[in-house]
C-alpha cells in the first residue's frame, strides 16, 4: 500500500505541465538519437546533460528529461536495425535477424509496428519489476556497513566487463584509469594535494559532467570527422502498416517471456541489455521450434529481442537507484547526473529524495505510453530524419555540448578539460578500451575510498573487517566469479551469438 501511495505521489510530480513537456521532448529526441547508428543511449543522455544545466532545470525535471531520452533511445535503436540492417546500438543487433528480412519483403511497417509494441511491453514489464523490487532492495541495503559497501563496489568493478564483454583485461585497465582520475584533488583525510600539478582548478577534483560529455559526445564528433560521413542513408521502402490484431495477440506470450528475461538480465550486474536481447531471442527460438520461422522475417523474432532489451533497460535502474551502483553504461551516466545534482544515490534516496525516485519511475510509465503513441503514427517522420546527413546533426551536438558546459561554470578551463577528455576518449576507443568503466571508476572511486577509510577506522586498522560478515563474504565470492566467468563463459557465449546469427543468415539465404 505504501508503494502505491508513493507511486501516486510520483505521478503527481511527473504530470505537471513542465515535466510532461520535457518527458515528451526527451522521448522524441531519444528516439531520434537511438535511430542514428553509432550514437546509442549512453551518448544520447551524455549529450543532453549540458542542456539540462543550461535550462536550469530542477532535479526532478532534469532526471525525467534524461530518463525519457534513455527510454526513447532504447525504442529508436530498432529503426535502423530494421530499415538499414545496421543496429542503432548493440542491444538492437538481434532485431536485424528478422526485422531486415521483413523490410526486404515489403513488411517494414509491420516490423516497426510490432517492435514498437514489444518496446512498450518490455519497458512496462521492466518498470513494474522495478516498482516491486527496488523498495525491497533499498530496505535491505540499509543494513550495509562500510565494509559491505566497499565489497559491493569491488563487485561492481569485477562484473563491469560482463560475461558478454570482449576483453576483460581492457575493462580492468579502464576501471583502474577511472579510479586514478577519481583521486585527483585534495585528500579530505590528510589535506594533501593529489595529481593537481599545481592547478587550483583541480583542487576539487575532476567534474563528472566534463568527463562524460568529453568522453562520449566529443569523441563521437572526432570519429565523425575522421570518417567524413557526410552522406545520408538510403533505406528500403516503408510501406503501409498492415499489422493485424491477431498478429499482436499471437505475439503476447513472446512479449511477456522476453520482458521478464530482459528485466532480470538488466538487474544482474554486468549483464545488460545486450544479454537480455540475446537470451530472449535464442530461448524464444528454441521454445517455438518449427512453429516459427526465425531468421526469415518472423514477427516474433522482432518482438522477443526488443522486449528483452527494453525490459533490461528498466532492470538496470534497480541497482542504480537502490545501491548507487549502475547496471549499464547509460545508468552510469544517469548516476553521474544525480551526483552532480548533489543527490546521493542509494537506499537513503528512497526516503530523502522520494519525489525524484518516484517521479522518475512514474515518468518512465508515462514516457512509455508517449513513446508508443509517437513510434506508431510518427515512424515515417523518424525514418525521414534518419536519412538526414550526419554533417547537419553533429555540429548541433557539438554546440549543445560547448554551450552547456560553459553555462555551468563560465570557465574556459572546463572547455579545455572537456576537449582533452574528448581526445582521450577518441584514442581509447581506437584502442578498443571501453569508456564506461572509466566513468564508473570516476563515480565510485570517492565513495569506495571513503567506505574503506571508515571500515579501517572502525576496526583500528584491521583489514579483516572487509570480509568479516556473511554479506561481505557473499559479495567477495560473487566478485571473484565476476572476474573468472568472463574468461570461462564469455567466449562460449560470444561463439553462440555468432553461431545464431550465422545460422539465421544462412536459413534466410
Amino acid at each position: 500500500m505504501e508503494t502505491i501511495q508513493l507511486l501516486m505521489h510520483g505521478f503527481a510530480v511527473a504530470m505537471t505541465p513542465t515535466n510532461l513537456m520535457f518527458a515528451l521532448f526527451g522521448a522524441f529526441i531519444g528516439t531520434l538519437i537511438g535511430a542514428l547508428p553509432g550514437l546509442g543511449p549512453a551518448n544520447g543522455v551524455a549529450i543532453l546533460i549540458p542542456l539540462a544545466f543550461t535550462l536550469g532545470l530542477s532535479p526532478e525535471t532534469a532526471m525525467i528529461l534524461l530518463t525519457s531520452v534513455y527510454a526513447g533511445a532504447m525504442y529508436g535503436g530498432r529503426i535502423s536495425s530494421i530499415l538499414l540492417n545496421i543496429p542503432g546500438d548493440e542491444p538492437a543487433m538481434m532485431t536485424c535477424l528478422d526485422g531486415y528480412p521483413m523490410a526486404q519483403n515489403g513488411k517494414a511497417a509491420e516490423a516497426l509496428g510490432m517492435s514498437a509494441i514489444a518496446c512498450f511491453a518490455g519497458t512496462l514489464i521492466g518498470t513494474v519489476g522495478l516498482i516491486m523490487l527496488a523498495p525491497v532492495l533499498a530496505r535491505f541495503a540499509l543494513t550495509f556497513g562500510p565494509a559491505e559497501y566497499f565489497a559491493l563496489f569491488v563487485l561492481a568493478f569485477a562484473t563491469l566487463g560482463g560475461i558478454a564483454g570482449k576483453n576483460p583485461v581492457k575493462t580492468v585497465v579502464a576501471a583502474a584509469l577511472g579510479l586514478m582520475i577519481s583521486t585527483v584533488g585534495i585528500d579530505i583525510a590528510t589535506g594533501t594535494e593529489r595529481y593537481t600539478f599545481g592547478l587550483l582548478k583541480l583542487h576539487e577534483g575532476v567534474d563528472f559532467i566534463l568527463a562524460i560529455v568529453g568522453l562520449f559526445a566529443i569523441s563521437e564528433l572526432l570519429f565523425f570527422i575522421e570518417q567524413r560521413a557526410g552522406a545520408g542513408r538510403k533505406m528500403v521502402r516503408l510501406g503501409k502498416l498492415m499489422l493485424r490484431p491477431r498478429d499482436v495477440f499471437s505475439a503476447l506470450p513472446t512479449l511477456f517471456r522476453g520482458g521478464i528475461l530482459g528485466f532480470f538480465a538488466g538487474v544482474l550486474p554486468g549483464a545488460g541489455a545486450s544479454l537480455g536481447s540475446f537470451i530472449s531471442y535464442t530461448l524464444e527460438k528454441k521454445y517455438l521450434g518449427k512453429r516459427a520461422s526465425f531468421g526469415e522475417g518472423d514477427l516474433r523474432g522482432v518482438a522477443a529481442p526488443e522486449a528483452g532489451n527494453n525490459g533490461a533497460s528498466s532492470g538496470a535502474l534497480v541497482p542504480m537507484l537502490t545501491l548507487g551502483v549502475p547496471g549499464s553504461g547509460t545508468t552510469a551516466v544517469l548516476l553521474a547526473m544525480l551526483i552532480s545534482l548533489d543527490i546521493t544515490p542509494g537506499p537513503l534516496m528512497f526516503t530523502q529524495n522520494a519525489e525524484i525516485v518516484w517521479g522518475v519511475i512514474a515518468a518512465l510509465l508515462i514516457g512509455n505510453a508517449l513513446l508508443l503513441l509517437l513510434n506508431i503514427p510518427l515512424v515515417g517522420l523518424f525514418v525521414k530524419l534518419l536519412s538526414v546527413p550526419p554533417m547537419y546533426l553533429l555540429p548541433v551536438v557539438t554546440m549543445v555540448a560547448f554551450v552547456g558546459i560553459y553555462s555551468i561554470s563560465h570557465s574556459p578551463f572546463d572547455l579545455y578539460m572537456m576537449v582533452a577528455f574528448g581526445v582521450a576518449g577518441f584514442v581509447l576507443r581506437k584502442l578498443e578500451i571501453p569508456l564506461v568503466p572509466i566513468i564508473l571508476g570516476l563515480l565510485l572511486g570517492p565513495e569506495m575510498e571513503k567506505n574503506l577509510s571508515h571500515a579501517l577506522v572502525l576496526s583500528d586498522g584491521d583489514w579483516s573487517i572487509l570480509w568479516s560478515s556473511p554479506l561481505a563474504i557473499g559479495f567477495w565470492v560473487v566478485a571473484g566469479l565476476g572476474l573468472v566467468l568472463p574468461y570461462v563463459i564469455g567466449p562460449v557465449l560470444r561463439r553462440r551469438v555468432r553461431k545464431t546469427m550465422e545460422e539465421t543468415s544462412a536459413s534466410t539465404n
